[in-house]
Protein backbone atom coordinates (compact mmCIF):
# COMPACT_ATOMS: atom_id res chain seq x y z
CA UNK A 1 0.00 0.00 0.00
CA UNK A 2 2.85 2.35 0.76
CA UNK A 3 4.18 2.07 -2.80
CA UNK A 4 0.74 2.68 -4.27
CA UNK A 5 0.32 5.93 -2.32
CA UNK A 6 3.89 7.12 -2.81
CA UNK A 7 4.33 10.57 -4.34
CA UNK A 8 6.07 10.89 -7.69
CA UNK A 9 9.81 11.29 -7.72
CA UNK A 10 11.08 14.45 -9.34
CA UNK A 11 12.01 14.00 -13.01
CA UNK A 12 15.70 14.15 -13.66
CA UNK A 13 17.26 11.22 -15.49
CA UNK A 14 17.63 8.94 -12.51
CA UNK A 15 19.46 5.70 -13.43
CA UNK A 16 17.88 2.33 -12.63
CA UNK A 17 19.61 -1.03 -12.90
CA UNK A 18 22.73 -1.87 -14.78
CA UNK A 19 21.21 -2.15 -18.24
CA UNK A 20 23.06 -5.47 -18.63
CA UNK A 21 21.22 -8.72 -18.97
CA UNK A 22 19.86 -11.46 -21.17
CA UNK A 23 17.19 -10.45 -23.70
CA UNK A 24 13.83 -11.74 -22.58
CA UNK A 25 12.54 -14.52 -24.83
CA UNK A 26 9.19 -13.02 -25.94
CA UNK A 27 11.07 -10.02 -27.37
CA UNK A 28 13.62 -12.09 -29.31
CA UNK A 29 13.75 -13.17 -32.95
CA UNK A 30 10.88 -10.99 -34.08
CA UNK A 31 11.40 -8.70 -37.04
CA UNK A 32 9.23 -5.72 -36.09
CA UNK A 33 8.21 -3.94 -32.88
CA UNK A 34 4.51 -4.60 -33.39
CA UNK A 35 5.13 -8.37 -33.16
CA UNK A 36 6.69 -8.24 -29.71
CA UNK A 37 4.97 -9.29 -26.51
CA UNK A 38 7.35 -7.02 -24.60
CA UNK A 39 9.34 -3.86 -25.39
CA UNK A 40 12.38 -4.56 -27.55
CA UNK A 41 14.79 -3.58 -24.74
CA UNK A 42 13.33 -6.08 -22.25
CA UNK A 43 16.03 -8.11 -20.49
CA UNK A 44 16.40 -10.36 -17.48
CA UNK A 45 19.27 -8.96 -15.45
CA UNK A 46 21.93 -11.09 -13.75
CA UNK A 47 19.89 -10.72 -10.56
CA UNK A 48 16.97 -12.45 -12.28
CA UNK A 49 14.91 -9.26 -12.34
CA UNK A 50 13.15 -7.77 -15.33
CA UNK A 51 14.39 -4.50 -16.86
CA UNK A 52 13.11 -2.33 -19.72
CA UNK A 53 15.11 0.47 -21.30
CA UNK A 54 17.97 -0.34 -18.92
CA UNK A 55 15.69 0.36 -15.92
CA UNK A 56 14.84 -2.34 -13.39
CA UNK A 57 11.05 -2.42 -13.20
CA UNK A 58 10.90 -3.05 -9.45
CA UNK A 59 13.08 0.03 -8.90
CA UNK A 60 10.73 2.13 -11.01
CA UNK A 61 7.78 0.86 -8.98
CA UNK A 62 9.48 1.75 -5.69
CA UNK A 63 10.48 5.21 -6.87
CA UNK A 64 7.37 6.33 -8.73
CA UNK A 65 4.71 4.17 -7.09
CA UNK A 66 2.09 1.97 -8.72
CA UNK A 67 0.07 1.69 -10.85
CA UNK A 68 2.69 3.08 -13.21
CA UNK A 69 2.75 3.41 -16.99
CA UNK A 70 6.25 2.71 -18.36
CA UNK A 71 7.07 3.66 -21.97
CA UNK A 72 10.19 2.37 -23.70
CA UNK A 73 11.64 5.06 -25.95
CA UNK A 74 13.62 2.64 -28.10
CA UNK A 75 10.52 0.62 -28.99
CA UNK A 76 8.55 3.74 -29.87
CA UNK A 77 11.33 5.13 -32.05
CA UNK A 78 11.86 1.75 -33.71
CA UNK A 79 8.18 1.57 -34.69
CA UNK A 80 8.25 5.13 -36.06
CA UNK A 81 11.27 4.30 -38.19
CA UNK A 82 9.72 1.04 -39.36
CA UNK A 83 6.75 2.92 -40.84
CA UNK A 84 8.84 5.74 -42.25
CA UNK A 85 11.45 3.45 -43.84
CA UNK A 86 8.93 0.93 -45.18
CA UNK A 87 6.97 3.68 -46.92
CA UNK A 88 10.19 4.98 -48.49
CA UNK A 89 11.17 1.49 -49.62
CA UNK A 90 7.81 0.30 -50.96
CA UNK A 91 5.99 3.37 -52.27
CA UNK A 92 7.35 5.12 -55.37
CA UNK A 93 5.72 8.44 -54.52
CA UNK A 94 5.88 10.79 -51.51
CA UNK A 95 4.52 9.56 -48.18
CA UNK A 96 3.94 10.55 -44.56
CA UNK A 97 2.92 8.40 -41.59
CA UNK A 98 0.67 10.27 -39.14
CA UNK A 99 0.58 9.16 -35.50
CA UNK A 100 -3.02 8.55 -34.40
CA UNK A 101 -2.62 10.35 -31.09
CA UNK A 102 -5.89 9.05 -29.65
CA UNK A 103 -3.85 5.94 -28.82
CA UNK A 104 -1.80 7.85 -26.26
CA UNK A 105 -1.66 11.64 -26.29
CA UNK A 106 1.04 13.48 -24.37
CA UNK A 107 3.64 16.18 -24.86
CA UNK A 108 6.47 13.65 -24.60
CA UNK A 109 5.08 11.23 -27.17
CA UNK A 110 4.28 14.10 -29.53
CA UNK A 111 7.85 15.40 -29.25
CA UNK A 112 9.23 11.92 -29.87
CA UNK A 113 7.19 11.16 -33.00
CA UNK A 114 7.76 14.68 -34.34
CA UNK A 115 11.51 14.21 -33.96
CA UNK A 116 11.23 11.04 -36.07
CA UNK A 117 9.65 13.01 -38.92
CA UNK A 118 6.09 11.74 -38.52
CA UNK A 119 2.91 13.79 -38.60
CA UNK A 120 -0.06 13.43 -36.25
CA UNK A 121 -3.82 13.14 -36.29
CA UNK A 122 -5.90 14.70 -33.53
CA UNK A 123 -9.61 14.40 -32.76
CA UNK A 124 -10.21 17.18 -30.24
CA UNK A 125 -8.98 20.58 -29.12
CA UNK A 126 -7.09 18.84 -26.31
CA UNK A 127 -5.21 16.51 -28.65
CA UNK A 128 -4.59 19.37 -31.07
CA UNK A 129 -3.15 21.67 -28.40
CA UNK A 130 -1.03 18.80 -27.04
CA UNK A 131 0.36 18.23 -30.53
CA UNK A 132 1.14 21.89 -31.11
CA UNK A 133 2.71 22.38 -27.70
CA UNK A 134 4.66 19.15 -28.09
CA UNK A 135 6.39 20.55 -31.17
CA UNK A 136 4.46 18.97 -34.03
CA UNK A 137 4.48 21.35 -37.04
CA UNK A 138 0.89 22.39 -37.93
CA UNK A 139 1.39 21.41 -41.56
CA UNK A 140 1.91 17.80 -40.41
CA UNK A 141 -1.30 17.67 -38.35
CA UNK A 142 -4.80 16.62 -39.41
CA UNK A 143 -7.95 17.12 -37.33
CA UNK A 144 -10.53 14.33 -37.32
CA UNK A 145 -13.91 14.00 -35.63
CA UNK A 146 -17.53 13.22 -36.47
CA UNK A 147 -18.90 16.11 -34.38
CA UNK A 148 -16.31 18.88 -34.35
CA UNK A 149 -17.21 21.98 -32.38
CA UNK A 150 -16.89 25.55 -33.63
CA UNK A 151 -14.02 26.00 -31.19
CA UNK A 152 -12.15 22.95 -32.51
CA UNK A 153 -12.60 23.96 -36.14
CA UNK A 154 -11.65 27.55 -35.32
CA UNK A 155 -8.46 26.36 -33.63
CA UNK A 156 -7.53 24.22 -36.64
CA UNK A 157 -8.13 27.14 -39.02
CA UNK A 158 -6.09 29.49 -36.82
CA UNK A 159 -3.04 27.20 -36.89
CA UNK A 160 -3.36 26.06 -40.50
CA UNK A 161 -4.08 22.44 -39.64
CA UNK A 162 -5.62 20.17 -42.30
CA UNK A 163 -9.25 19.39 -41.45
CA UNK A 164 -10.84 16.04 -42.26
CA UNK A 165 -14.40 16.82 -43.40
CA UNK A 166 -16.59 14.08 -41.97
CA UNK A 167 -20.15 15.29 -42.68
CA UNK A 168 -22.32 18.19 -43.91
CA UNK A 169 -22.22 19.80 -40.47
CA UNK A 170 -18.44 20.24 -40.83
CA UNK A 171 -18.92 21.96 -44.18
CA UNK A 172 -21.65 24.27 -42.88
CA UNK A 173 -19.64 25.30 -39.82
CA UNK A 174 -16.49 25.85 -41.84
CA UNK A 175 -18.34 28.05 -44.32
CA UNK A 176 -19.45 30.25 -41.42
CA UNK A 177 -16.04 30.35 -39.76
CA UNK A 178 -14.05 31.23 -42.89
CA UNK A 179 -16.35 34.01 -44.05
CA UNK A 180 -14.20 37.00 -44.97
CA UNK A 181 -10.90 35.14 -44.63
CA UNK A 182 -8.57 35.35 -47.65
CA UNK A 183 -6.81 32.00 -47.23
CA UNK A 184 -8.29 28.66 -48.24
CA UNK A 185 -8.71 25.87 -45.68
CA UNK A 186 -6.89 22.62 -46.41
CA UNK A 187 -9.28 19.66 -46.32
CA UNK A 188 -9.39 15.89 -46.57
CA UNK A 189 -12.76 14.31 -47.31
CA UNK A 190 -13.63 11.19 -45.32
CA UNK A 191 -15.95 8.54 -46.73
CA UNK A 192 -16.95 5.02 -45.72
CA UNK A 193 -15.54 2.47 -48.18
CA UNK A 194 -18.00 -0.32 -47.29
CA UNK A 195 -15.30 -2.78 -46.18
CA UNK A 196 -15.72 -4.94 -43.06
CA UNK A 197 -12.92 -6.63 -41.11
CA UNK A 198 -12.79 -9.35 -38.49
CA UNK A 199 -12.30 -7.19 -35.42
CA UNK A 200 -14.42 -6.08 -32.48
CA UNK A 201 -17.67 -4.49 -33.64
CA UNK A 202 -16.89 -1.32 -31.66
CA UNK A 203 -13.71 -0.68 -33.65
CA UNK A 204 -14.95 -1.41 -37.19
CA UNK A 205 -15.25 1.90 -39.02
CA UNK A 206 -15.07 1.08 -42.73
CA UNK A 207 -18.45 -0.64 -43.11
CA UNK A 208 -21.51 1.30 -44.24
CA UNK A 209 -23.22 1.29 -40.82
CA UNK A 210 -20.74 3.71 -39.24
CA UNK A 211 -21.01 7.12 -37.64
CA UNK A 212 -17.89 8.24 -39.56
CA UNK A 213 -17.65 9.77 -43.01
CA UNK A 214 -19.87 10.29 -46.03
CA UNK A 215 -21.58 7.25 -47.55
CA UNK A 216 -20.33 6.26 -51.02
CA UNK A 217 -23.53 7.41 -52.70
CA UNK A 218 -23.00 10.89 -51.23
CA UNK A 219 -19.44 11.25 -52.46
CA UNK A 220 -20.07 12.83 -55.86
CA UNK A 221 -22.57 15.34 -54.45
CA UNK A 222 -20.15 16.44 -51.72
CA UNK A 223 -17.29 16.78 -54.20
CA UNK A 224 -19.44 18.90 -56.52
CA UNK A 225 -20.53 21.09 -53.62
CA UNK A 226 -16.94 21.68 -52.50
CA UNK A 227 -16.00 22.61 -56.08
CA UNK A 228 -18.18 25.70 -55.62
CA UNK A 229 -16.68 26.67 -52.24
CA UNK A 230 -13.91 29.21 -52.82
CA UNK A 231 -12.68 28.73 -49.25
CA UNK A 232 -12.11 24.98 -49.66
CA UNK A 233 -8.88 23.42 -50.90
CA UNK A 234 -9.41 19.68 -51.09
CA UNK A 235 -5.99 18.17 -50.48
CA UNK A 236 -7.22 14.61 -50.67
CA UNK A 237 -9.39 11.76 -49.45
CA UNK A 238 -9.52 9.69 -46.27
CA UNK A 239 -10.94 6.28 -45.35
CA UNK A 240 -10.36 3.93 -42.41
CA UNK A 241 -11.54 0.33 -42.06
CA UNK A 242 -11.03 -0.41 -38.36
CA UNK A 243 -8.59 -1.20 -35.59
CA UNK A 244 -6.56 -4.22 -34.34
CA UNK A 245 -6.75 -5.85 -37.77
CA UNK A 246 -4.56 -8.85 -38.70
CA UNK A 247 -5.93 -9.30 -42.23
CA UNK A 248 -4.19 -7.81 -45.27
CA UNK A 249 -6.77 -8.37 -48.00
CA UNK A 250 -9.16 -5.61 -46.80
CA UNK A 251 -6.35 -3.10 -47.25
CA UNK A 252 -5.85 -4.25 -50.84
CA UNK A 253 -9.58 -3.81 -51.41
CA UNK A 254 -9.44 -0.33 -49.87
CA UNK A 255 -6.79 0.79 -52.35
CA UNK A 256 -9.09 0.16 -55.32
CA UNK A 257 -12.06 1.90 -53.69
CA UNK A 258 -9.96 4.94 -52.81
CA UNK A 259 -8.36 5.12 -56.27
CA UNK A 260 -11.83 5.23 -57.84
CA UNK A 261 -12.79 8.05 -55.47
CA UNK A 262 -9.55 9.87 -56.27
CA UNK A 263 -10.27 9.65 -59.99
CA UNK A 264 -13.75 11.09 -59.43
CA UNK A 265 -12.44 13.95 -57.27
CA UNK A 266 -9.77 14.94 -59.79
CA UNK A 267 -12.27 14.78 -62.65
CA UNK A 268 -14.32 17.38 -60.80
CA UNK A 269 -11.39 19.77 -60.55
CA UNK A 270 -10.03 19.00 -57.09
CA UNK A 271 -6.22 18.81 -56.79
CA UNK A 272 -6.35 15.87 -54.34
CA UNK A 273 -2.65 15.25 -53.89
CA UNK A 274 -3.12 13.12 -50.73
CA UNK A 275 -4.61 9.69 -50.15
CA UNK A 276 -5.01 8.77 -46.47
CA UNK A 277 -5.70 5.06 -45.92
CA UNK A 278 -6.05 5.30 -42.13
CA UNK A 279 -4.42 2.77 -39.84
CA UNK A 280 -5.69 -0.31 -38.05
CA UNK A 281 -2.71 -2.68 -37.96
CA UNK A 282 -3.05 -4.98 -34.95
CA UNK A 283 -0.36 -5.89 -32.44
CA UNK A 284 0.54 -8.96 -30.42
CA UNK A 285 -1.09 -8.93 -26.98
CA UNK A 286 -0.77 -12.67 -26.23
CA UNK A 287 1.42 -15.42 -27.64
CA UNK A 288 -1.28 -16.76 -29.97
CA UNK A 289 -1.70 -13.41 -31.76
CA UNK A 290 -0.03 -13.29 -35.17
CA UNK A 291 -0.28 -9.84 -36.76
CA UNK A 292 1.57 -8.84 -39.91
CA UNK A 293 4.77 -6.89 -39.38
CA UNK A 294 4.80 -3.14 -39.94
CA UNK A 295 6.98 -3.70 -42.98
CA UNK A 296 4.60 -6.24 -44.48
CA UNK A 297 1.50 -4.11 -43.79
CA UNK A 298 3.11 -1.07 -45.41
CA UNK A 299 4.31 -3.12 -48.39
CA UNK A 300 0.81 -4.46 -49.09
CA UNK A 301 -0.83 -1.04 -48.71
CA UNK A 302 1.81 0.83 -50.70
CA UNK A 303 1.94 -1.63 -53.59
CA UNK A 304 -1.87 -1.85 -53.75
CA UNK A 305 -2.28 1.94 -53.87
CA UNK A 306 0.45 2.35 -56.50
CA UNK A 307 -1.03 -0.42 -58.65
CA UNK A 308 -4.61 0.88 -58.33
CA UNK A 309 -3.53 4.38 -59.36
CA UNK A 310 -1.44 3.16 -62.27
CA UNK A 311 -4.33 1.03 -63.55
CA UNK A 312 -6.52 4.15 -63.64
CA UNK A 313 -3.87 6.38 -65.15
CA UNK A 314 -3.65 8.54 -62.03
CA UNK A 315 -0.57 10.46 -60.95
CA UNK A 316 0.56 8.98 -57.66
CA UNK A 317 -0.75 10.87 -54.63
CA UNK A 318 1.17 11.37 -51.43
CA UNK A 319 0.36 8.27 -49.37
CA UNK A 320 -0.67 8.95 -45.77
CA UNK A 321 -1.42 6.36 -43.09
CA UNK A 322 -2.42 6.73 -39.46
CA UNK A 323 -0.81 4.11 -37.18
CA UNK A 324 -1.64 4.45 -33.50
CA UNK A 325 -1.73 1.16 -31.61
CA UNK A 326 1.10 -0.36 -33.66
CA UNK A 327 3.35 2.60 -32.83
CA UNK A 328 2.92 2.78 -29.07
CA UNK A 329 1.24 -0.32 -27.66
CA UNK A 330 4.23 -2.68 -27.55
CA UNK A 331 6.43 -0.03 -25.96
CA UNK A 332 4.17 0.23 -22.92
CA UNK A 333 4.19 -1.71 -19.66
CA UNK A 334 1.91 -1.12 -16.67
CA UNK A 335 3.20 -1.98 -13.20
CA UNK A 336 0.87 -2.96 -10.36
CA UNK A 337 1.36 -3.98 -6.74
CA UNK A 338 -0.31 -7.24 -5.72
CA UNK A 339 -2.67 -6.96 -2.76
CA UNK A 340 -5.42 -9.25 -1.53
CA UNK A 341 -6.14 -12.84 -2.51
CA UNK A 342 -9.38 -14.83 -2.51
CA UNK A 343 -9.51 -18.59 -3.02
CA UNK A 344 -12.82 -20.15 -4.06
CA UNK A 345 -12.18 -23.93 -3.83
CA UNK A 346 -12.99 -25.76 -7.02
CA UNK A 347 -13.81 -22.55 -8.87
CA UNK A 348 -11.29 -19.72 -8.98
CA UNK A 349 -8.50 -17.84 -7.24
CA UNK A 350 -8.57 -14.04 -7.39
CA UNK A 351 -5.44 -11.92 -7.05
CA UNK A 352 -6.18 -8.20 -6.63
CA UNK A 353 -3.91 -5.35 -7.72
CA UNK A 354 -3.92 -1.63 -6.94
CA UNK A 355 -5.35 -0.56 -10.30
CA UNK A 356 -7.83 -1.95 -12.76
CA UNK A 357 -10.53 -0.68 -15.08
CA UNK A 358 -9.77 2.99 -14.42
CA UNK A 359 -6.22 2.68 -15.82
CA UNK A 360 -7.03 -0.08 -18.36
CA UNK A 361 -10.68 -0.21 -19.46
CA UNK A 362 -9.99 -2.43 -22.47
CA UNK A 363 -10.66 -5.81 -20.78
CA UNK A 364 -14.09 -4.79 -19.53
CA UNK A 365 -14.90 -2.93 -22.78
CA UNK A 366 -13.48 -5.24 -25.46
CA UNK A 367 -12.71 -8.44 -23.48
CA UNK A 368 -9.07 -7.77 -24.33
CA UNK A 369 -6.34 -10.17 -23.23
CA UNK A 370 -2.79 -9.39 -22.10
CA UNK A 371 0.49 -11.00 -21.13
CA UNK A 372 1.83 -10.46 -17.58
CA UNK A 373 4.82 -11.43 -15.42
CA UNK A 374 6.15 -10.87 -11.92
CA UNK A 375 9.00 -8.40 -12.41
CA UNK A 376 11.35 -9.94 -9.83
CA UNK A 377 10.61 -13.55 -10.84
CA UNK A 378 9.89 -13.41 -14.58
CA UNK A 379 11.12 -16.96 -15.24
CA UNK A 380 9.50 -18.63 -12.26
CA UNK A 381 7.36 -21.65 -13.10
CA UNK A 382 3.68 -20.76 -13.31
CA UNK A 383 1.22 -22.42 -10.98
CA UNK A 384 -2.53 -22.88 -11.12
CA UNK A 385 -4.20 -20.19 -13.27
CA UNK A 386 -5.51 -17.18 -11.35
CA UNK A 387 -7.72 -14.23 -12.21
CA UNK A 388 -6.13 -10.82 -11.67
CA UNK A 389 -8.81 -8.40 -10.53
CA UNK A 390 -8.74 -4.66 -10.05
CA UNK A 391 -9.65 -2.71 -6.92
CA UNK A 392 -12.79 -1.04 -8.23
CA UNK A 393 -16.29 -1.64 -6.90
CA UNK A 394 -17.34 -3.48 -10.03
CA UNK A 395 -17.58 -7.25 -10.42
CA UNK A 396 -16.44 -6.97 -14.04
CA UNK A 397 -13.21 -5.22 -13.04
CA UNK A 398 -10.92 -8.04 -14.19
CA UNK A 399 -7.61 -7.34 -15.92
CA UNK A 400 -6.41 -10.89 -16.60
CA UNK A 401 -8.72 -13.89 -16.54
CA UNK A 402 -7.29 -17.37 -15.92
CA UNK A 403 -3.64 -16.45 -16.41
CA UNK A 404 -0.84 -18.80 -15.35
CA UNK A 405 1.33 -16.98 -12.79
CA UNK A 406 3.68 -18.24 -10.09
CA UNK A 407 2.23 -18.16 -6.58
CA UNK A 408 2.60 -14.52 -5.56
CA UNK A 409 2.13 -12.61 -2.35
CA UNK A 410 1.16 -9.19 -1.13
CA UNK A 411 3.57 -6.48 -2.26
CA UNK A 412 4.97 -8.20 -5.36
CA UNK A 413 5.08 -6.18 -8.57
CA UNK A 414 3.18 -7.40 -11.61
CA UNK A 415 3.99 -6.14 -15.12
CA UNK A 416 1.28 -6.17 -17.79
CA UNK A 417 2.68 -5.77 -21.30
CA UNK A 418 1.52 -4.04 -24.51
CA UNK A 419 -0.34 -1.32 -22.59
CA UNK A 420 1.06 1.70 -24.43
CA UNK A 421 -2.13 2.26 -26.46
CA UNK A 422 -5.66 3.02 -25.26
CA UNK A 423 -4.80 2.58 -21.58
CA UNK A 424 -3.72 6.04 -20.44
CA UNK A 425 -5.84 7.69 -23.14
CA UNK A 426 -9.01 5.84 -22.08
CA UNK A 427 -8.35 6.01 -18.33
CA UNK A 428 -10.90 7.45 -15.92
CA UNK A 429 -11.44 8.41 -12.31
CA UNK A 430 -14.02 5.71 -11.62
CA UNK A 431 -14.50 5.37 -7.87
CA UNK A 432 -12.56 8.65 -7.65
CA UNK A 433 -9.29 6.81 -8.11
CA UNK A 434 -6.46 9.06 -9.37
CA UNK A 435 -4.82 8.31 -12.72
CA UNK A 436 -1.31 6.76 -12.70
CA UNK A 437 1.98 8.46 -13.41
CA UNK A 438 3.89 7.70 -16.62
CA UNK A 439 7.65 7.46 -17.16
CA UNK A 440 9.75 7.28 -20.33
CA UNK A 441 12.78 4.99 -20.06
CA UNK A 442 15.91 4.96 -22.20
CA UNK A 443 19.49 3.72 -21.67
CA UNK A 444 19.04 3.25 -17.91
CA UNK A 445 17.46 6.67 -17.39
CA UNK A 446 13.86 7.52 -16.56
CA UNK A 447 11.89 10.70 -17.15
CA UNK A 448 8.57 11.46 -15.55
CA UNK A 449 6.26 12.45 -18.43
CA UNK A 450 2.92 12.42 -16.60
CA UNK A 451 2.53 13.26 -12.92
CA UNK A 452 0.38 11.01 -10.76
CA UNK A 453 -2.97 12.50 -9.84
CA UNK A 454 -3.64 12.83 -6.13
CA UNK A 455 -7.05 12.40 -4.45
CA UNK A 456 -7.34 16.13 -3.77
CA UNK A 457 -6.83 16.82 -7.52
CA UNK A 458 -10.18 15.19 -8.16
CA UNK A 459 -11.96 17.92 -6.19
CA UNK A 460 -10.50 20.72 -8.29
CA UNK A 461 -13.52 21.18 -10.53
CA UNK A 462 -16.26 20.34 -8.04
CA UNK A 463 -18.51 23.21 -7.00
CA UNK A 464 -20.52 23.03 -3.78
CA UNK A 465 -23.57 25.35 -3.88
CA UNK A 466 -23.79 27.60 -0.85
CA UNK A 467 -27.25 26.29 0.03
CA UNK A 468 -25.74 22.82 0.53
CA UNK A 469 -22.88 23.95 2.74
CA UNK A 470 -23.12 22.96 6.39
Amino acid sequence: MEAALKSDAEPGDRPFGSGDGVPFEPACNLDSPNRNLTPITTVVEATGQLAVGGCRLSDLARTYGTPLYVLDEATLRSACRAYRDALTNHYPGPSLPLYASKANSSLAITALVASEGLGLDAVSAGELLTALQGGMPPERIVLHGNNKSREELGLAIEYGVTIVVDNWSDIELLAQLVSGRPAQVRLLLRFTPGIECHTHEYIRTGHLDSKFGFDPDQLEGVLRHLSGCEWAHLDGLHAHIGSQIFELEPHRDLAGVMADALALARSLGHPCGDLNVGGGLGIRYVESDNPPTIQRWVQVVAEAVAEACQQRGLALPRLLCEPGRSLVASGGVTLYTVGSRKDIPGLRTYIAVDGGMSDNPRPITYQSRYTALLVDRPKAEPGVPVTVAGKHCESGDVLLKDIALPACGNGEILAVFATGAYNASMSSNYNRIPRPAAVLVHDGLSDLVQRREQPHDLLRYDVLPERLER
